[in-house]
């Protein structure tokens, strides 16, 4: 069976290299029988991962709360009455101390995430030293600060900064339904910079916000068709949070999830997939179908930022029973 996606009248080449999704080739691999789905996906993931490891990273809240954006499924943003305090950026010596704790419970990458806009200067040096930190104790830095321009992110290249994460959230056509603060293409400018600059793109979205099927494929076609596509893309689950406006949105059925896990695996077969915020909403037979689907990378920890994470020895235990 072959690994990569087979070029077809629905694909159009990308500056003659890397073949283009279309909307229409993407959804037709989404619907296929769920056996053959999981089949081609698990078949793409053994092409280029051991399909046996999970690359675990931990997530540290470095600036909490106060966030002038208004994300409709964000406890941080300083338009919903989610009853998060704001904080001030956390000290550097704390920070590593918390990656210390990372490092020893098996995490190779450590993210550090600020409830901002996009980073002030005042801040930079602290960030930078962050990213230096990090580094020193032999893990990939990877940094979510909002919105960058190039010189922003081309000094956070010059720290050492591996990853950074800016998630599109959904599909271009729903975007508007969830954030009026800042535009999706804005989002790209970000990603924009950041390739630019060489640091790995961490980009994915966030599923169950009301979106339609379409949306959520539209969100992967978005990603898997950049010049060069994220090699990390986080699949998040929403985690209804009161005094946020999607704090009532219905859940995603799990076979969705599990489709949507595939179909990235298949469209960015050399990316790490990952399991983000959502997991503890998840049975540990749905999870193990989400590895089996291609999914190569959790996050450690009882917190993602502010929202819940499974525990670590639950973590542990699972990983255990899956061999």
């Amino acid at each position: 069976m072959n690994a990569e996606p087979d070029v077809n009248p629905a694909m159009e080449p990308i500056g003659g290299a890397l073949p283009r999704w279309s909307h229409n080739a993407a959804a037709a691999i989404h619907d296929m029988p769920f056996n053959d789905l999981l089949f081609r996906a698990q078949a793409v993931h053994r092409a280029y991962f051991d399909q046996n490891r999970v690359q675990l990273s931990r997530l540290l809240s470095i600036k909490t709360g106060g966030c002038p954006e208004d994300c409709g499924y964000c406890s941080q943003s300083a338009h919903h009455q989610s009853g998060l305090k704001a904080s001030k950026l956390m000290e550097v010596e704390r920070v590593v101390t918390e990656a210390r704790k990372a490092r020893e419970a098996g995490a190779t990458r450590y993210c550090m995430g600020a409830a901002w806009r996009s980073p002030k200067e005042r801040d930079m040096d602290a960030i930078v030293a962050m990213i230096g930190a990090v580094k020193a104790l032999g893990m990939e830095a990877c940094m979510t600060l909002g919105m960058l321009d190039l010189e922003q992110a081309q000094r956070l290249k010059a720290a050492g900064l591996d990853y950074y994460n800016h998630n599109i959230d959904t599909s271009e056509r729903y975007y508007g339904e969830v954030v009026s603060t800042r535009s999706f293409a804005d989002r790209l400018e970000t990603l924009g910079h950041v390739r630019e600059a060489g640091i790995k793109v961490c980009c994915g979205g966030i599923v169950g916000m009301g979106e339609e099927k379409a949306d959520r494929i539209d969100m992967l076609l978005t990603l898997a068709n950049l010049p060069e596509p994220p090699e990390s893309v986080p699949i998040n689950m929403l985690i209804p949070i009161p005094g946020t406006p999607l704090a009532k949105a219905e859940p995603i059925d799990p076979i969705s999830f599990v489709r949507l896990v595939a179909l990235a695996r298949i469209m960015m077969p050399k990316s790490d997939v990952r399991l983000s915020a959502g997991r503890t909403a998840m049975s540990d037979e749905m999870q193990a179908l989400c590895f089996f689907a291609g999914a190569n990378s959790i996050f450690l920890g009882d917190t993602l930022l502010t929202a819940e994470n499974p525990e670590e020895n639950k973590d542990r235990a699972l990983f255990s029973r899956l061999g």
